[in-house]
């Protein structure tokens, strides 16, 4: 099974002009996002200020491992993600690019009257 390419850039949706690699890699990005499981996976990271065990995203979500193991797998080929593995445990953290991806990417402030 191919692995996807992690995002390499993405636009700032308030740029005056989006080429369309910027466009595509901005919509990887949301499609990467697209899932409510994975918006919550982003926030506790976000939130934890550093690395979670997988194991602590099953209670949390209230998901089962496998379901967790999908959508971790799924942000982190996105790029979103960074994996250590630490013997059988495996430990995730927000990839520092990712959060400045997705800074540029939700910076729309002035961009509605």
């Amino acid at each position: 099974m191919a692995v996807a390419a992690p995002i390499t850039c993405c636009g700032n949706l308030a740029a005056p002009v989006l080429d369309a690699g910027e466009a595509a890699a901005t919509a990887e990005l949301f499609r990467a996002l697209s899932d409510p499981a994975r918006v919550r996976i982003v926030n506790l990271l976000a939130t934890a200020g550093g690395q979670l065990c997988a194991c602590e995203f099953e209670p949390a979500l209230g998901l089962s491992q496998p379901t967790v193991s999908h959508h971790l797998k799924k942000l982190t080929e996105a790029g979103l993600l960074e994996r250590e593995q630490r013997g059988k445990w495996a430990y995730f953290s927000l990839s520092r690019d990712a959060v400045d991806k997705l800074a540029a990417v939700a910076d729309l402030k002035g961009a509605c009257c």
